[in-house]
């Protein structure tokens, strides 16, 4: 008797591609800018430059199992969405309340705002997407 291996759930048909592509290009933003940052100066605002590091990394391994697909992949993506959601709630009203503690701006300062909101409003996206795109399991 032969095992029969199914095929990853695709995460990326339809909006899933959309999200793709943003997370992408969030990527590209977050890791380019912080690295510059941290590069030339790293002193003037150690906090706010690491948070848009750890923001970029967060990108692109969401990014990474969008594309990969499988529910374990699914799974893992939802994980850091909730977990990405959270981070920008936190540091958005951490940046309104305590502003002195962020000399210079984040990804998620002021919930995305510097990025169009793009922060707040694509772990949102993702989370319903990934959501839908759960596997029915019929018996």
């Amino acid at each position: 008797m032969t095992a029969v291996e199914e095929k990853p759930t695709r995460l990326i048909s339809g909006p899933g591609m959309l999200l793709v592509w943003f997370y992408g290009v969030m990527v590209v933003g977050a890791v380019s800018r912080s690295a510059y940052q941290i590069a030339t100066d790293f002193q003037r605002a150690p906090l706010a430059y690491s948070l848009s590091a750890v923001a970029g990394v967060v990108y692109g391994f969401i990014t990474y199992t969008l594309v990969r697909g499988g529910e374990t992949a699914r799974k893992a993506a939802l994980v850091c969405c909730a977990a990405e959601l959270a981070g920008v709630l936190i540091v958005g009203t951490w940046t309104l309340v305590e502003p002195s503690a962020f000399p210079d701006a984040t990804v998620w300062s002021d919930y995305g705002m510097g990025y169009i909101f793009i922060p707040v409003l694509l772990p949102v996206s993702a989370l319903y997407w990934l959501r839908k795109a759960r596997r029915t399991v019929t018996p």
